[in-house]
């Protein structure tokens, strides 16, 4: 290994190391983050493309919480049951009635 396989590895490694503000956005990369206000809420992971179709889906319980990502696969996501759900876009509230 030569000097000059040092620098290109050196280039390399700082084109990868990007301050957080200066990564590219993409929706693919957005969070929601979803708390259980109650037992057995239910969260449903939907797919993309011809047919949506149910591809996972978790049950948690009071004070639980999931970090959940959209995906090439996730294209929506199903939430049955008391919980708080966090994006980034504001929060939102499922299985309470809401308040006119």
């Amino acid at each position: 290994m030569d000097k000059s396989d040092n620098n290109n590895i050196d280039e390399k490694v700082e084109n990868l190391m990007f301050p957080l503000d200066t990564k590219p956005i993409s929706t693919l990369a957005d969070y929601v983050v979803i708390k259980a206000l109650a037992d057995g809420v239910m969260i449903s992971g939907m797919t993309r493309g011809k047919e949506t179709k149910f591809h996972h889906s978790e049950r948690i319980d009071v004070g639980e919480v999931v970090i959940a990502q959209f995906t090439d696969n996730t294209s929506a996501m199903k939430v049955r049951g008391k919980a708080k759900i966090l994006t980034k876009y504001g929060v939102v509230y499922s299985g309470m009635p809401e308040k006119e």
